[in-house]
């Protein structure tokens, strides 16, 4: 029994039983995962999956045991590989990151460039959520860590760290009615208009929709998009009010539009790190996350990574685009 034959059963597993899917993520072949699973059932005596044809089609009672003490295994593999780089001080290494559209775009590029200055053997692949979408294992398995927001107090399930705060910010054309206010729309004057905003806000739950309802509004959505630049030139096209996170604001953008703060009803939203936890973090990856959020401690965010109980995180900063996370 090898790593190598438990990491093609993970991967078979994680697309959901599709061995060619499974073979395109590991940079493998069919015949090359058929073949490691077919030795390594050979080895335990028993079949892991139930199959129709050469189809996978479920995993059999022996197979999720086995799967459980894989994923050990191969986490524990993991660790040890990730203690010893450390140790030796090896700058190397792969960091993959999952994130919406809005921060691979405008929040990532200066973190990412101070942190290859100081790990430049690092290799980093960004792998792109839709706004607002939950992170998925299975699709996004080998992701080290996840970027995502929440609004108000709400905390993403798992490891998460809380990173810095931000707000949403109302676009519209200079010639618009609300350009001419000078402060914040109220949540009424808002909802006279249609709205150009993420596609995530159209759904019931969104904190849009429930403030909006508190108040005995009714949002009206001309377009939604997963990209705020998408909805940059929905607006510019007259399609509606646009309502944006402040990430997403440029120096370009205050002459195109009228930027105006959103109705502080609108709570606040956070930036989250989530962690797969349970192993070792390497060095540049504690990196990554401390030029996101330098109130973090080293030392806390090891021990959070690695399982054991949670800090009190202080309080996120404010996002500050001028800042570009110099600190």
């Amino acid at each position: 029994m090898t790593l190598i034959e438990l990491r093609c059963l993970l991967a078979i597993v994680d697309a959901e039983l599709n061995i060619s899917t499974a073979a395109q993520r590991i940079h493998g072949t069919q015949p090359s995962l058929s073949r490691h699973l077919k030795q390594l059932e050979d080895e335990l005596g028993f079949q892991l999956f139930t199959r129709h044809g050469r189809c996978l089609v479920g995993i059999t009672p022996g197979g999720q045991e086995v799967i459980r003490v894989a994923r050990r295994i191969v986490s524990d593999a993991a660790s040890l590989r990730a203690y010893a780089a450390n140790l030796r001080g090896d700058t190397s290494g792969d960091l993959v990151v999952a994130t919406a559209q809005t921060y691979a775009r405008h929040v990532l590029p200066p973190v990412l460039a101070r942190l290859v200055k100081r790990y430049p053997r690092l290799n980093v692949r960004i792998q792109t959520l839709g706004e607002g979408e939950c992170f998925d294992r299975q699709t996004h398995h080998d992701a080290d860590i996840v970027l995502v927001s929440t609004a108000g107090d709400r905390a993403p399930e798992g490891i998460a760290l809380p990173l810095f705060r931000w707000k949403r910010v109302v676009l519209v054309e200079r010639t618009h009615p609300l350009a001419r206010l000078g402060r914040a729309p109220s949540l009424a004057e808002m909802a006279e208009w249609s709205l150009v905003t993420y596609e995530a806000s159209r759904r019931p739950d969104s904190t849009l929709r429930c403030v909006l309802e508190q108040a005995g509004l009714r949002a009206r959505f001309a377009c939604s998009a997963q990209d705020a630049d998408l909805i940059k030139v929905y607006v510019r096209a007259g399609l509606g009010v646009g309502l944006v996170a402040e990430l997403a604001i440029e120096p370009a953008d205050h002459k195109n539009f009228v930027v105006l703060p959103a109705d502080p009803v609108l709570p606040e939203c956070i930036a989250w790190a989530q962690l797969p936890g349970g192993r070792v973090m390497r060095d540049y990856t504690v990196d990554f996350i401390r030029l996101l959020a330098p109130q973090l401690d080293a030392l806390d965010v090891r021990r959070r990574f690695e399982g054991t109980a949670a800090p009190v995180w202080p309080v996120p900063r404010q996002w500050a685009a001028e800042a570009a996370f110099a600190a």
